[in-house]
């Protein structure tokens, strides 16, 4: 049995397709949805057409980019999740490769671990105090230091304290600056024991001279005193280093060196030339 059409003189057709009157025909099953759904003003018809226009069209946008955003954010998901994964793996290997090289090379001779800090034994200290404080003028230990404590190595050295080549730069470092200073004197500038050490080593005319600091006159007296007591046999000031040495430097043991010319043996061998100021001297 064949449903009737419904023709261009419908009311209901009439109403809502104005335009198309005598082109279109509706279902049975259309027309009984349009029927109950047929608002009684043409205003609200028009807006209620629209409404019906605006949610189909909500949901068509939302259902094809739903679709075609969808497989991409799991890809760049998928993608992000594997990058981490691989950071992570690349990570742990490295870390792994660090710890085997550390463990194998680390504790074996003429191999440092290029991140542990400098560490300074007490000669090297004082031959590092030493080069700094006779390098410039200007030259102070920080009021900040602590002077019964080792100091940092990286306040008085030149060079990187942390580079794999750290510990064969100190050798060098000490051995050229008792090279330079082969007679050094930590002194005080008001001390008649200091005044008699000066006077002795004065009288031997070496070449290179003495190299003489008067550390009760300088700023960083109250760090350098107890830094030296700490790092040489003299409880207390002058301090005579002979060839990156200290010698006890009481007077008398000076003036029995000096008799018995040991002192001159030991500053010969130091480096310096006992009278060598002296006959440049005559030869000008």
């Amino acid at each position: 049995m064949s449903l009737p059409r419904v023709n261009s003189r419908t009311p209901l057709h009439q109403d809502y397709f104005p335009d198309y009157t005598s082109k279109m025909s509706l279902s049975p099953h259309l027309t009984h949805i349009l029927a109950a759904l047929h608002p009684r003003k043409p205003k609200q018809r028009t807006t209620f057409a629209a409404l019906i226009i605006l949610v189909c069209l909500t949901s068509y946008i939302f259902i094809a980019h739903s679709t075609s955003l969808s497989p991409a954010l799991a890809l760049r998901r998928s993608e992000n999740a594997a990058a981490d994964q691989l950071a992570l793996a690349l990570e742990t290997i490295q870390n792994s490769r660090l710890s085997d090289f550390s463990n194998k090379y680390g504790h074996r001779k003429g191999h440092h671990h290029v991140k542990l800090p400098l560490k300074l034994d007490a000669a090297e200290e004082l031959a590092a105090v030493t080069s700094f404080l006779a390098s410039l003028p200007q030259n102070v230990i920080p009021s900040t230091v602590d002077p019964s404590q080792p100091i940092d190595p990286q306040l008085v050295l030149d060079f990187d304290t942390r580079g794999p080549r750290a510990h064969d730069e100190v050798k060098a470092m000490v051995e050229e600056v008792w090279q330079r200073n082969p007679v050094f004197l930590y002194s005080k500038l008001y001390s008649p024991t200091s005044r008699e050490i000066k006077s002795v080593l004065s009288g031997l005319y070496l070449r290179p001279a003495p190299t003489i600091i008067d550390v009760d006159v300088r700023d960083d007296a109250d760090v350098l005193i107890p830094m030296l007591a700490r790092l040489t046999p003299s409880p207390e000031l002058p301090v005579l280093i002979i060839g990156g040495k200290p010698t006890d430097s009481s007077l008398d043991n000076i003036h029995e060196l000096e008799k018995s010319g040991e002192l001159e043996k030991m500053i010969t061998e130091a480096g310096s030339i006992v009278n060598g100021a002296k006959k440049r001297k005559h030869r000008k």
